[in-house]
């Protein structure tokens, strides 16, 4: 049938619905958010818009669709070429800094963790890309007390993969002797028993970097630096830092992006291990069967919920409540309504009291929509947080 009608809604060139039909007329209704709107001073779309029929809108009252990674493409096949571009542009930025520094060496820090798996997989390709031997990659393991055998072994076998130098530093008896100087009683399990660790590592990999003449390479995501998930004065530091701009759920799907393409099948095998270990700073102690009790989501909430506020609340300004009424509309039956507003309590109390460890991140290159590193984002490291609640519990 000949085709007669079009209607469409874009907004800043995303599309929010439309209809193509054999009729003269349709009507298509959809919500335009003034505040996206308003933020975005330009755009531009290279490609043209391909016209699909019977796009959706919200579940609670808005004519809009919300999607609940509002980060990546919706189609399937773009999302997966945007990942590899984020890969691609993480692996050019730290060549590029090596360049510029006249360094030919890297240090990174290997947990058995998403973040460090994957920086230490970004600084491999960046070898790579500047045909150096992979040995000069070097990729240093440091147990302590929190460290699970799954995650120590699980870095020891994805360091030997990829064919970088291992270095295997214990920092028990170091930490000890440091709570022995400053009078700390190690059985008490507080924050300073859990950032002595951090800070520890971080004095290695930064002390090692000077020895060899290398680059310390930062492992911390957006979603981290943006809920003050890290030791300032520790992990919140590094020469130069390849994750930081790429929040936790994009970093978790380009570990299984790389995880599906790679031709070893063993390194495969360790990345999808990796991939289904419980998120951990690894601070305390396991359990008595070797298991990690000390699991992130279960203190903060999901990731996938907090990148969510992360995006609307930094690239669009949305008001506490506003975030809320998206987050009800994205997530639709996945959580209660209980669950998204304490995490977004959680989400706002964090977000604005780790400003003074923003304040001293390290550079990174800026390869996704937004950052917040000082160049692109600050509040005032006093601010509080008492009139974004006071909105929320209303």
């Amino acid at each position: 049938l000949p085709i007669w009608g079009y209607a469409f809604a874009y907004e800043c060139g995303e599309k929010l619905g439309g209809f193509v039909s054999q009729y003269e007329s349709e009507l298509c209704q959809c919500d335009l958010d003034a505040d996206v709107i308003r933020t975005q001073k330009a755009y531009a779309r290279s490609k043209k818009p391909a016209f699909t029929v019977g796009a959706q809108g919200g579940k609670r009252g808005l004519l809009r669709p919300v999607r609940p990674d509002p980060y990546l493409p919706e189609d399937p096949a773009a999302a997966d070429a945007y990942l590899d571009e984020l890969f691609s542009m993480q692996t050019a930025s730290l060549a590029a800094r090596l360049q510029n520094t006249g360094l030919s060496r890297m240090v990174v820090g290997v947990s058995g963790g998403l973040d460090s798996t994957l920086a230490l997989l970004v600084s491999a390709a960046a070898a790579d890309a500047l045909d150096l031997p992979r040995e000069n990659v070097v990729a240093v393991t440091m147990p302590g007390f929190g460290t699970s055998d799954r995650t120590y072994f699980n870095a020891l076998s994805l360091i030997e993969h990829l064919g970088a130098t291992g270095r295997d530093i214990s920092i028990k008896a170091a930490v000890l002797q440091h709570f022995e100087d400053i009078g700390h009683d190690p059985a008490k399990k507080n924050t300073t028993y859990e950032n002595a660790q951090a800070r520890e590592r971080t004095q290695i990999l930064l002390d090692l970097g000077n020895q060899i003449g290398g680059i310390a390479v930062g492992t911390g995501d957006l979603t981290e630096e943006a809920l003050g998930w890290c030791t300032f004065g520790g992990d919140a530091l590094a020469g130069y830092n390849v994750n930081v701009t790429v929040p936790k759920t994009a970093i978790r799907r380009i570990v299984a992006m790389l995880a599906e393409e790679s031709t070893d099948a063993e390194l495969a095998a360790i990345l999808r291990d990796i991939l289904d270990t419980p998120i951990s700073p690894e601070l305390l102690p396991p359990d008595e069967s070797g298991s990690i009790t000390q699991k992130t989501e279960e203190i903060l909430g999901d990731y996938e919920v907090h990148d969510f506020y992360l995006y609307y609340f930094v690239k669009y300004g949305f008001s506490p409540k506003k975030l809320l009424f998206y987050a009800e509309n994205a997530f639709d039956d996945r959580y209660t309504e209980e669950q998204l507003r304490t995490w977004l309590a959680t989400f706002l109390r964090r977000f604005v009291g780790g400003q003074f460890k923003r304040s001293v991140a390290p550079e990174a290159a800026a390869i996704t929509d937004f950052g917040l590193s000082s160049m692109d984002f600050s509040v005032p490291s006093d601010m509080s947080a008492r009139t974004l609640l006071r909105e929320l519990e209303n």
